[in-house]
């Protein structure tokens, strides 16, 4: 092969790189899709943290999807109210306006449920309801505390409590509901961040059943509703539940809970005070009604 054949095949070559690449240089132009200068600006203000929160295939779904009108601009809940104010600003509309929202477990039960059998499979939550009808725990309704929701959580906000129970950081929850769908019973809801109290059971069994299967359940007894001074607290289905946007955050419904079930759970020495102020008002009642009702009858006589 002489020189010349070489300098033939690269001048060859080169003339077809330049070709194609005039070619391809056509195409990009011809088949070019304009990208909205806004979503690498509205994906800049989410969390990045592509937790699958907000159901979207990632940050870059979920920007998508608020650009398109298909999500609110508060989809990314751990970009919180900030990121939320920043995607209204580019999308030019108002910054939403609303309370902080976060996760709670409505479970009191783990070490208060009784166990039908010892389960000894995968620690997956998911997993313990396809062994035996889902019944590890007498309480259908309960929390297996495997830690499915633990899991899926990225923002360290979610571990088994003392009690075996999940249990929320509401400190550190973005709210961005990746444990709501990692938990199969449903037993993860979103509550306002200043709330103090919660039912922390989910239990729709009548009293006597419920009873039998957790020491911490809610038996519908109804002295919650009762006692209840802005009603905000209501039985539905056989299980206290509460109304967020009346609760004062008050706690006498749970100091007159007789099963613990409503948190924050009382001493025993606040629970003896509140029975006392109780008995107290109770016996102030009857004192008035019967006064009343001895100056009834004195006057009864006299309109005679």
């Amino acid at each position: 092969m002489d020189f010349t054949t070489i300098m033939w095949a690269i001048i060859v070559l080169g003339a077809l790189a330049i070709v194609f690449g005039l070619i391809l240089a056509v195409a990009a132009k011809v088949f070019e899709v304009e990208v909205d200068p806004r979503l690498p600006q509205i994906q800049a203000a989410l969390a990045g943290a592509n937790c699958g929160g907000c159901g979207y295939p990632g940050c870059g779904g979920c920007a998508e999807a608020i650009l398109a009108g298909k999500a609110p601009v508060t989809a990314c809940a751990p970009a919180g109210p900030e990121g939320a104010a920043k995607i209204a600003a580019i999308m030019g509309m108002e910054a939403p306006t609303g309370d902080k929202m976060v996760a709670h477990v409505l479970c009191n039960g783990g070490l208060n449920a009784k166990k039908n059998f010892e389960y000894r499979g995968v620690t997956d939550c998911l997993a313990a309801t396809k062994v035996c009808g889902g019944n590890v725990l007498e309480c259908k309704y309960g929390c297996f505390g495997f830690g499915s929701c633990v899991e899926v959580c990225q923002f360290d906000a979610l571990h088994i409590g003392e009690n075996g129970a999940a249990v929320v950081d509401k400190e550190k929850c973005t709210n961005c509901g990746a444990c709501r769908e990692a938990c199969p019973r449903k037993l993860i809801v979103e509550v306002p961040y200043k709330q103090k109290v919660f039912v922390n059971c989910s239990n729709k069994d009548k009293g006597p059943a419920v009873t039998k299967v957790c020491a911490a359940s809610c038996i519908a007894c109804g002295m919650c509703e009762r006692t209840c001074k802005f009603d905000a607290i209501h039985v539905v289905n056989n299980v206290a539940v509460i109304d967020y946007a009346k609760c004062k955050n008050c706690t006498m419904c749970a100091k007159a809970c007789p099963r613990n079930a409503i948190e924050p759970i009382p001493t025993p020495e606040e629970k003896e005070k509140f029975k006392a102020a109780q008995k107290a008002a109770a016996e102030k009642k009857a004192a008035a009604a019967k006064a009343a009702a001895e100056a009834a009858a004195a006057e009864a006589p006299k309109a005679e």
